[in-house]
């Protein structure tokens, strides 16, 4: 089966159904899986999605809502549905998927919709509300399968058998004491294996995996990669367990995560999104354009204060943007691999400065190369031997400072406490351009002049 990509022959059919009556609409959209749909959404108005989500049944109508990208406001289908149709539709939901599209409507609307719930789903809703979005109490699902530790074989498959009526599927079965004490964690493989007189406390996995409620969801991704888990139980501070985040909820973190360090080490704000109009846009990158003005403000002063010189050798100011240009490249190259670097696990000392070492000698090694052929460029066609060593120079010193700030910079913050991917990448070009002009203007004046 092959990835659905968005086709225009999807869109005009479903444009024409739009125009027919809800059972031929029904009809069509019936041929396209809950996340083909979700994807159809993005090129839909509004009151389209309404309308498809309107007729289609409670649980495809959840699937749908559940598959769409936040960008494009699921929560927004439930604010104009009748009250009896969205409690239908919120309760077909799993818990974590409800409440994270209930928590962006307002208060007023969120009480609303949880009011029309049974008194079960609304307190677990309500329950998850209250953790941050962005952590493992945000992200987990509170429905789990677990069991207690005094229980036999044929008493613990029946008691998974009941709880897993409620749950779409499960990985794990999370083992507890009486007082929901999580103990361990065993598999319904090593159950179905032991004999009738087992008890589960016999076969707990005491060594596993868990999460704090108020871990960020970045470690958490990072601890299910690393441990090849398919979920990842949560707890509170004293070990009660409180629910499970699943592999799936991870992927969409670890795209959001990605996604949110490419937007920032490019200068634009975590807060623009990427179907967002040209306002949010011009909000969102300005300040950032406003703070690197400010830094080119500080080359263009180089520039200045060597004015005679490049008034003397007018070739140098083709050449500076050579310099400056390369420095650029090589920084942003240093930092995205820097910066991905940092996102997976956090270096230590002696990591860190092989990193900072390694980015060094692959400016020396890139600077000499880069350096050799404007070096002869500069032979061939400027006539000028001087010229070509001085820029030489220059350039194997620009990357090589590329490649240290590149490196150096993004853990320098990281170290204090700032984020690496938002300042970063003004600082480099800040870096690359001033010592750019520095070196080849103030050896030309130097060695030239």
């Amino acid at each position: 089966m092959q990835s659905f990509e968005l086709d225009k022959t999807d869109l005009v059919k479903i444009k024409r159904a739009l125009e027919e009556d809800d059972l031929v609409l029904k009809e069509l959209i019936s041929e396209y899986h809950t996340s083909e749909i979700a994807i159809l959404f993005e090129s839909l108005s509004q009151e389209s999605r309404e309308r498809i989500i309107s007729i289609l049944p409670a649980e495809l109508a959840s699937e749908v809502i559940s598959e769409m990208d936040s960008e494009f406001h699921p929560e927004k289908l439930l604010e104009n549905l009748h009250p009896d149709r969205r409690s239908e539709i919120v309760e077909e939901l799993d818990y974590d998927d409800a409440t994270d599209i209930i928590s962006q409507l307002p208060e007023e609307q969120q009480q609303e919709i949880l009011l029309g719930l049974d008194e079960e789903d609304a307190s677990n809703i309500r329950t998850l509300l209250k953790y941050e979005e962005d952590t493992a109490g945000g992200l987990m699902n509170t429905q789990v399968i677990k069991i207690n530790e005094d229980l036999q074989k044929k008493e613990a498959l029946e008691e998974i058998i009941r709880q897993s009526e409620e749950m779409e599927e499960f990985y794990t079965i999370n083992v507890i004491d009486k007082h929901n004490i999580l103990k361990g964690i065993v598999s319904l493989k090593d159950i179905i294996k032991a004999r009738n007189n087992v008890n589960i406390s016999q076969l707990i996995i005491s060594d596993f995996v868990y999460v704090k409620a108020d871990t960020d969801q970045e470690e958490v991704a990072k601890l299910i990669s690393q441990y090849n888990l398919t979920s990842i139980p949560v707890v509170d501070d004293h070990m009660h367990l409180l629910g499970r985040i699943t592999f799936d909820d991870v992927i969409d973190v670890m795209e959001e995560e990605n996604t949110e360090d490419i937007l920032k080490i490019s200068g634009v704000s975590e807060d623009e999104e990427l179907a967002g109009n040209w306002k949010e846009a011009v909000k969102s990158r300005l300040p950032w354009l406003v703070l690197n003005l400010g830094t080119a403000f500080l080359a263009a002063s180089i520039i200045r204060y060597y004015d005679s010189t490049i008034a003397s050798l007018g070739l140098l100011a083709g050449y500076m943007i050579i310099i400056a240009g390369m420095g650029g490249n090589a920084a942003t190259q240093a930092l995205a691999v820097t910066v991905r670097r940092i996102s997976l696990n956090d270096l230590t000392d002696n990591q860190a400065y092989r990193t900072v070492l390694k980015e060094f000698t692959v400016g020396l090694i890139n600077g000499a190369a880069i350096g050799c052929i404007v070096f002869l460029f500069a032979l061939l066609y400027d006539h000028n031997t001087m010229l070509g060593l001085v820029i030489f120079i220059a350039m194997i010193g620009n990357l090589i400072i590329a490649g240290i700030s590149g490196s150096a910079i993004p853990l320098i913050l990281k170290r204090v406490g700032i984020d690496p991917a938002v300042a970063s990448s003004i600082i480099i070009t800040t870096f690359t351009d001033v010592f750019g002009f520095l070196l080849l203007l103030g050896l030309a004046s130097n060695l030239i002049l």
